[in-house]
C-alpha cells in the first residue's frame, strides 16, 4: 500500500473509528453481523438440503432477516451522525480526530476487515434482494404462506396443467412495470390477511389481470392453426350398474389457415381483435351487447333482447376486448362440479364402476352441506362403508379394497373443491369453457343477441363443434377410429 493511499484511507477511518464507538452504531454492527451469519448459514442449508424449505421459514430467512441486516447497516451511519452532533453540541468534537496509524498491524488488519465486510455486506444485500423477490414470486409463497386464504387456489393449481408454471408468469408476466404494480397490490393483500379483512371467498381477479397477449400468449399461440380436436365425455348412470355412456365431439378449434381465420380460436382471438363486449356484472356473465368486426371490416353491434339494462348500467359496465381469459377464465384454478368430478374419476378407474350405485351414492354425499372438511371426510367414510357392508355384504367382502379406494377418492374430490372456511362450495367459481356446467358460451351464443340488420350470434351446436355421438353406450365412431 502506497503512502498516499494509506494516508487517504487513514483520513477516512479516523472519524469512523472515533465516532463509531456509540451504542447505536454498535447495535447496527451486531444486527448486521448476526443477520449476515444466519443468512449465509440458511443459504448453505438450503443448497445442501434436498427437501424444500418450509414457507414460514422462508418468510423469516428471506424477508425478515434481510430487513434486520439492512436495518443494521442503516444504524451504523445514523449512530455516527448523532454521535458527531452530540459532541459538537457539547463542544467536545475534536478539531482533528485521533490518528489511525496503519503501520500498526492490528489497525491495518481491522481496516482490511472493515473494507472486506463492506464488500461482503453489499453482496449479501444484493443477493438477499434477489432471493427475496424470487421467493415472493414462487408458487410455495403464493400458495402456502397465506395458508387458509390461498389453500383452495393452491390445491387447484397443483392439480392443473400449469402446475409447473410459476404463479408470477401468469399473474404478472414479463416487464418491470407490472412487477411493481403487483407488489404494491400485494401490500394491500398482506394487510388484509394480517387483520383478517380479506373476502371469503377470494373473488376471481378478472379486473386486475394483465391482458392475455402479454401472459398466456407468451406460451400459447391461439392463431396457430390447430384444426379439429376430438373430445370424449364419459358419463355414468345412477342405476345399480352405473351404466356408462360416451358423448363424442369434434371441437372446431381452428386458427389461421392462410389469410383466413377459422374455428373457435380463429374467430374469437383474431389478431384484428374482432370482438369486444359490454358486461354489467363483476364476473362477466351478463353481457348486454357484443361488437364484432366482420370480414368486410364493418363493425356490427349485437344487442341482447333478454338482458335488460338502463343507460346508467351501461355507463357503469365494463367495455372489454375479448382475449383468452374470457373463455378460459380458470385455466389453472378450476373448480369442478360433483357430477363431472365423479364421472372423470370413474372413467379413470379411480372409483370402480363395478361397485353398485357408486355413482349415485358418491354424488349424494358430495352434495351434502358439511360444517367442516373433517366432518365431511368422516361422514363420507362411514356412509359409503356402511352402505356396502349392509346392502351389499358380498361386494364388501370381495371388493373391500375398491370400496376403500372409492372412499378416499370421494374425499379427495370434496377436499379439492369445497372449503367451508373460505365459503367455497360447488359452483362458487364458474368456469366459462363450454356450456354444460355454467352459461359459458351461452353468455353470447344464446340466440338472443341480434344486430340491426337481422344477423344473430348463433346458438347452433355445429357453430363450434360437430356432435358425433351423444350419450351412447358404445359409439360406433370410436370403434371406427380404433378407440376403446
Amino acid at each position: 500500500m502506497s503512502a498516499g493511499t494509506g494516508g487517504r484511507l487513514a483520513g477516512w477511518l479516523r472519524p469512523i473509528f472515533y465516532l463509531g464507538r456509540n451504542r447505536v452504531s454498535q447495535l447496527g454492527v451486531a444486527l448486521t453481523t448476526s443477520a449476515a451469519v444466519t443468512l449465509i448459514g440458511f443459504w448453505l442449508f438450503e443448497v445442501t438440503n434436498s427437501k424444500p424449505v418450509h414457507p414460514y421459514s422462508g418468510i423469516l430467512f428471506i424477508l425478515v432477516l434481510p430487513f434486520f441486516f439492512l436495518l443494521g447497516l442503516v444504524l451504523i451511519p445514523i449512530g455516527i451522525f448523532f454521535e458527531r452532533r452530540r459532541l459538537r453540541r457539547e463542544g467536545t468534537l475534536p478539531t482533528e480526530y485521533p490518528k489511525v496509524d496503519l503501520a500498526d498491524a492490528n489497525l491495518r488488519r481491522a481496516a482490511i476487515l472493515i473494507a472486506g465486510l463492506t464488500v461482503a455486506n453489499a453482496l449479501i444485500l444484493s443477493l438477499s434482494a434477489y432471493v427475496g423477490v424470487e421467493y415472493m414470486d414462487s408458487a410455495r409463497f403464493c400458495g402456502l404462506t397465506c395458508h387458509t386464504v390461498m389453500a383452495p387456489e393452491y390445491t387447484a393449481y397443483l392439480d392443473s396443467p400449469h402446475s409447473r408454471i410459476a404463479c408470477a408468469s401468469c399473474h404478472i408476466g414479463p416487464g418491470a412495470p407490472w412487477v411493481v404494480k403487483a407488489k404494491l397490490d400485494g401490500v394491500r393483500q398482506v394487510i388484509a390477511v394480517t387483520f383478517g379483512t380479506y373476502s371469503r371467498p377470494i373473488p376471481s381477479p378478472v379486473h386486475t389481470l394483465r391482458p392475455a397477449r402479454a401472459t398466456c400468449e407468451q406460451c400459447h399461440w391461439p392463431q396457430k392453426f390447430q384444426g379439429d380436436k376430438l373430445k370424449i365425455i364419459s358419463k355414468f348412470g345412477d342405476d345399480e350398474k352405473n351404466t356408462p355412456t360416451k358423448t363424442v365431439l369434434l371441437l372446431k378449434l381452428g386458427g389461421y389457415m392462410g389469410s383466413r381465420a377459422l374455428g373457435i380460436h380463429g374467430r374469437h382471438l383474431d389478431d384484428k381483435e374482432r370482438i369486444s363486449y359490454l358486461t354489467t356484472d363483476g364476473r362477466r356473465e351478463v353481457i348486454p351487447s357484443v361488437t364484432y368486426l366482420d370480414d368486410d371490416g364493418k363493425s356490427v353491434v349485437f344487442t341482447s333482447t333478454e338482458v335488460k339494462g338502463t343507460s346508467e348500467d351501461a355507463k357503469k359496465g365494463e367495455r372489454r376486448t375479448m382475449d383468452c381469459i374470457d373463455c378460459h377464465n380458470r385455466p389453472t384454478h378450476a373448480f369442478q362440479l360433483p357430477e363431472r368430478a365423479v364421472n372423470e374419476a370413474m372413467a379413470a378407474d379411480r372409483i370402480s364402476p363395478e361397485l353398485p350405485f357408486i355413482h349415485k351414492k358418491s354424488i349424494e354425499l358430495l352434495k351434502v352441506t358439511y360444517p367442516t372438511r373433517e366432518a365431511a371426510f368422516e361422514r363420507m367414510e362411514k356412509e359409503l362403508t356402511d352402505f356396502y357392508r349392509s346392502k351389499y355384504p358380498d361386494v364388501y367382502q370381495t371388493r373391500r379394497a375398491s370400496v376403500e379406494t372409492a372412499v378416499r377418492e370421494v374425499q379427495r374430490i370434496y377436499g379439492r373443491n369445497v372449503w367451508p372456511d373460505m365459503k367455497i362450495t360447488w359452483g362458487t367459481h364458474p368456469n366459462h369453457i363450454g356450456h354444460e356446467d355454467f352459461l359459458g358460451c351461452f353468455r353470447c351464443h344464446d340466440g338472443s343477441h341480434k344486430a340491426p340488420d337481422g344477423r344473430v350470434i348463433s346458438a347452433e351446436c355445429d357453430a363450434c363443434h360437430s356432435l358425433l355421438a351423444q350419450e351412447e353406450a358404445n359409439p360406433k365412431v370410436l370403434a371406427d377410429l380404433g378407440i376403446h
